[in-house]
């Protein structure tokens, strides 16, 4: 139908599936092209993107309901979540209180503690990759940079988005899922400030501050968003808050979340207090003109010769038509 989206490796479309007449067929077709993905040796991340979308199921993450493949292309179906970007919600709104940060950032904690029970780390963590339901929770979408860890091993690939990477991984340290609590630090930050706490137009210099600076907090956010910061942004990746072997649970139960039940969380029972302006399951209203304008052509690419690289891509969920709800 359209453009909603658009990335290093293909584009995001909303599209409608055939024969259907409910309106309930609507979903995001994310398309990625073979051969970029080959010559960036990219292969394995946009395997283990669909494998762990396979896997995982949660009220605020984003699900797989297909995915396919023809001779130049790889297909994901997701869910369209048309709330738009919870940063979009952000920039227009300058700052959220503490009150609206701390739903968001629970439902992110719950999302994030969930995968790492799987033993999945996210590792990109960032604005563009949260979005906001037609109810006003928050939705986890794009693991294409996700991978599967186990707890005694360490990653060390450089991935991410710099401003909301963990130290451990800008000094290719190895990494392990402590470094997806340093990135909702950030965020948490971001959503109570309007900005990351370290920027610099120089990538080189924005390290060198993200690896060396001291946080600086400020005076207007309380004492337990305070508290809560600190542990979160903690540069030695053995003291930071979530580190223990119960991961999510010492971040639950800190005192800037004590007002929320959990429980009532998990089973969205919790109302958010801002709905996003939705008209319907088509609207587009809260994505940007950039890419709805464009034209919605899945453009031809050409067909790699190397092997089969994608092997067993096709997945049908067990139930497409079940809701995520």
């Amino acid at each position: 139908m359209r453009v909603v989206g658009k990335g290093a490796f293909g584009k995001v479309f909303q599209v409608r599936q055939k024969g259907d007449v409910e309106g309930d067929g609507i979903f995001a077709m994310k398309v990625m092209r073979k051969d970029t993905i080959i010559k960036k040796k990219h292969v394995d991340y946009m395997k283990a993107e669909r494998d762990i979308l396979t896997k995982v199921v949660h009220p605020f993450i984003v699900q797989l309901r297909y995915s396919f493949q023809t001779k130049s292309k790889l297909y994901l179906i997701l869910d369209f979540v048309n709330g738009g970007h919870l940063f979009f919600h952000l920039y227009r709104q300058g700052i959220f209180s503490e009150d609206q940060a701390r739903f968001y950032t629970a439902e992110i904690v719950s999302a994030v503690s969930h995968l790492h029970t799987c033993g999945i780390v996210h590792r990109d963590l960032k604005p563009e990759n949260i979005l906001v339901d037609v109810d006003g929770h928050v939705m986890l979408t794009d693991f294409g940079l996700a991978k599967e860890i186990d707890e005694s091993s360490r990653s060390n690939s450089m991935c991410g988005t710099t401003e909301y990477m963990a130290p451990e991984i800008l000094q290719s340290k190895g990494h392990n899922k402590d470094a997806d609590w340093w990135s909702i630090g950030i965020l948490l930050y971001e959503m109570l400030t309007g900005q990351p706490p370290f920027t610099h137009p120089s990538r080189q210099k924005l390290q060198q501050r993200i690896i060396q600076e001291k946080i600086k907090l400020p005076p207007f956010l309380s004492t337990e968003a305070h508290s809560l910061l600190k542990g979160l942004l903690q540069k030695e990746p053995s003291r930071r808050l979530g580190s223990g072997p119960s991961d999510g649970d010492e971040i639950k139960k800190h005192k800037w979340f004590q007002s929320i039940n959990w429980k009532k969380l998990e089973a969205r029972e919790i109302q958010p207090k801002f709905k996003p302006d939705v008209n319907g399951k088509e609207c587009i209203a809260n994505f940007d003109k950039c890419w709805t304008t464009m034209p919605a052509d899945d453009s031809p690419a050409s067909t790699p010769t190397a092997g089969e690289h994608f092997q067993g891509y096709t997945y049908v969920a067990p139930n497409p038509w079940l809701s995520s709800k």
